[in-house]
């Protein structure tokens, strides 16, 4: 009998898209504690998502006494999915690659849960486990339940819709039907003023977020309802302002090429206004005589629309920002005539930070927040702070009557670094209590009495998912997720005098006679990417690596997040200092580790990407070989929101934006000697860092007559989900870094 070889880690790494299919994810908690609803796929390599509800009763049986309420494959008869263009950019901006339903919402009772499916529109009674398509025009985008369960609000074809949950009386709430009634502004007739100012068209859409609020502010939703189910809150979005950019497919000369609105930077923004709509008659009143209003705000000097958030503990909240996010105010709405108050006003010499989860009103109706005081990021209800410098709060999980729930890692004056550890608290005027136990990354999702904590650690794969109440742990949900064919042996440590937090990986079963290393940078090592976690998967990549014959190391260096304001704002108006941290680590370590300093490469994705070139183009003296992935090379090209918080507008400091980018107009920016070889790999189908910045690199180099390689992903984004373009580009790194430093 002839046995199936394990995969290896390349095809496996693809094919279970990096060990995330089979994981249960996307929990939420009914307000009575009695199920806990969540999305799963049936296997460790099937990628369709069902949606499951665990009974807290036992009355279910399942591996983990889960039941389906809805599968997909029995939804569609077995049909394939079939995604429309705005969803499909939807979990691009979500970095969603998965399929099936990839995410759902729920009724305030955790009763009725809405998804989208091939574009069309579902709901599932999560006490019965039935599920039933309702008659909607598609493709439907981001359905949400009201709050009492009665209606179900949707997306489609730019306007937002609303059905009956018993499919009766489909219509629109907001969108060119009701324009004129909800602006004020005939449809195209607004003299003298800007585009943006014009009627309704291809460039307006109600209900959805503009691609920088998904792409850069973790917004990814455009509308809301009110805790009495009897309104919404509803975002309209004009980019006929916003710059067009073409996004081509090479490959196919046939096909035309996708006009996308991209802000980058220094260029004009979406235009995005905020409504009030009424449920009963989205063109005139309620029935009680509240008609559609827009909600007021200073949006010449606050165009970020950053949060909303409607709940019964008061009034809808905002959160707008100045465009350079030194400034921001939290207002609340009238929800009777849009008109504004400031709750609470922010200013920061370099920018504020968004942090999921607030702000958010606690039952007692004090404003919560988090805050940059005091030299830490501190939890805040009303003007108190309930945190210190022992702990840097990276999000509120849930807030309850009695303490708030939060994740967070070790502060600058914690007892123990903790490196890499993230952990669950519970927070209250009392104190703070850690609610997580051993060493990990951990999350949670909390409602009354029960709590899911997710965990994952540094000695076994994947995560655990137990549910508490009351502290005590009650169950568990399985993970379907394959187990590795490789362990990583990740040792977690400090580098240098900045104490960088950094992960060294060495060949499974290296000995210290076998010598010293050629030595291979992975880093993201930017804002907004922690890299260096005490969690087994990520570092299954790096160890694969490592067991090529490298010895790897991880760091993340200032600008990274998860230890203090300071160190996250210490790259404004200078990312080069994420390469001297690299370096610092790099040098510091070396005389712990068997590291052979005259055979140093680097390799990076995105934010990696940049900086594995900017090493060998500008410390060539160190780094001797780099693989650059999807980089921003000319950051005038990147967006808004994200390059002006760290180097302001290319306007205001062109010199700034030329001494940080990879490439200017005349060239290469800053190129030391000697050249280095480089990998360049872009996704041609890329519509975030697109791929005009590999080609001007490219271009460049060939200028300056410096050799390297360009390898271009056809059809491929900013991800690369596809299987074999997957496990083949790692096969290619390791074949490109080997020739290239030619280990021993």
């Amino acid at each position: 009998m002839t046995l199936n070889p394990p995969p290896s880690f390349p095809r496996q790494h693809a094919r279970t898209q990096r060990f995330t299919l089979g994981a249960p994810r996307s929990f939420t908690v009914s307000p009575d504690g009695a199920r806990v609803v969540f999305l799963r796929s049936a296997s460790g390599t099937d990628r369709v998502n069902r949606l499951w509800v665990l009974d807290l009763d036992g009355s279910a049986a399942g591996q983990d006494g889960a039941r389906i309420a809805a599968d997909p494959g029995v939804l569609l008869g077995g049909a394939s999915e079939r995604l429309s263009a705005e969803e499909r950019a939807r979990r691009e901006r979500s970095r969603e690659g998965s399929g099936g339903i990839v995410g759902y919402a729920v009724d305030s009772g955790v009763e009725l849960a809405a998804f989208a499916l091939s574009g069309r529109l579902y709901a599932a009674e999560l006490r019965a486990g039935t599920a039933r398509e309702l008659p909607a025009p598609g493709p439907v985008i981001d359905p949400r339940p009201a709050p009492d369960g009665r209606h179900i609000a949707y997306v489609s074809g730019g306007a937002l819709r609303v059905i009956g949950a018993d499919g009766e009386g489909d219509r629109e709430l907001a969108g060119p039907g009701t324009e004129e009634s909800l602006t004020g502004e005939a449809a195209g007739k607004e003299a003298g003023g800007s585009a943006a100012q014009a009627g309704p068209g291809a460039d307006v859409t109600y209900g959805l977020a503009e691609f920088i609020a998904a792409e850069e502010m973790s917004r990814t939703r455009g509308y809301w309802w009110s805790p009495d189910s009897d309104r919404l809150l509803v975002a309209r979005v004009d980019t006929a302002d916003v710059r067009r950019w073409w996004i081509s497919d090479p490959a196919h000369p046939d096909r035309e090429p996708s006009r996308v609105p991209y802000p980058a930077a220094g260029t004009p923004n979406a235009d995005v206004r905020l409504f009030l709509v009424p449920l009963t008659d989205g063109a005139g009143t309620d029935g009680t005589g509240t008609p559609p209003a827009e909600v007021i705000w200073d949006r010449a000097r606050y165009p970020y629309l950053a949060r909303v958030h409607w709940s019964p503990g008061g009034a809808p909240l905002l959160l707008v920002q100045s465009r350079d996010q030194r400034a921001q105010i939290h207002l609340a709405v009238d929800p009777a005539t849009g008109a504004t108050r400031t709750v609470h006003r922010d200013e920061d010499p370099a920018w504020l930070e968004l942090s999921p989860g607030v702000p958010a009103w606690a039952p007692d109706g004090r404003l919560v927040r988090l805050a940059d005081e005091g030299g830490a990021r501190v939890l805040m209800a009303g003007d108190r702070p309930l945190t210190g410098p022992q702990l840097h709060v990276r999000a509120v999980l849930d807030i309850g009557e009695h303490d708030i729930l939060v994740s967070a890692s070790a502060g600058e004056e914690a007892a123990a670094p903790e490196t890499g550890e993230i952990h669950v608290y519970r927070v209250s005027e009392l104190g703070t209590e850690r609610f997580s136990a051993g060493t990990g990354v951990h999350s949670a999702v909390r409602a009354g009495e029960v709590t899911v904590l997710v965990s994952a650690r540094p000695e076994s794969a994947g995560a655990s998912v137990g549910v508490f109440r009351d502290g005590k742990q009650i169950a568990s949900i399985a993970s379907y997720a394959q187990a590795p064919v490789l362990t990583a042996h990740a040792r977690l440590t400090e580098g240098g005098a900045r104490r960088i937090p950094c992960a060294v990986l060495l060949p499974t079963g290296y000995r210290e006679s076998d010598g010293p290393l050629p030595v291979l940078l992975d880093p993201y090592g930017g804002p907004h990417g922690q890299r260096v976690v005490a969690a087994q998967n990520a570092y299954l990549t790096s160890q694969w690596f490592a067991d090529q014959g490298f010895a790897v190391l991880v760091a993340d260096g200032r600008g990274t997040p998860g230890r203090s304001p300071a160190w996250e704002k210490s790259v404004h108006r200078n990312l080069l200092l994420t390469l001297d941290d690299q370096i610092e680590a790099l040098h510091d370590l070396a005389g712990r580790f068997p590291f052979d300093l005259g055979r140093v490469a680097i390799r990076g994705w995105s934010y990696g990407g940049y900086l594995s070139a900017l090493a060998v183009l500008r410390r060539p003296d160190v780094f001797h070989a780099a693989v650059v992935g999807a980089p921003v090379t000319d950051l005038r090209l990147y967006d808004t929101h994200y390059m002006e918080r760290y180097l302001g507008t290319p306007q205001e400091a062109p010199e700034v934006y030329a001494a940080n980018s990879l490439v200017t107009d005349d060239g290469l920016s800053s190129p030391a000697e000697p050249a280095r070889p480089m990998m360049i790999i872009h996704g041609l189908a890329d519509d975030n860092v697109v791929v005009a910045h590999s080609l001007k690199l490219s271009a460049a180099l060939l200028e300056a007559g410096r050799p390297h390689e360009v390898l271009p992903l056809t059809g491929v984004t900013h991800m690369t989900p596809q299987e074999e373009i997957a496990e083949n580009l790692l096969l290619l790194q390791v074949d490109f870094l080997k020739r290239s430093l030619n280990p021993r």
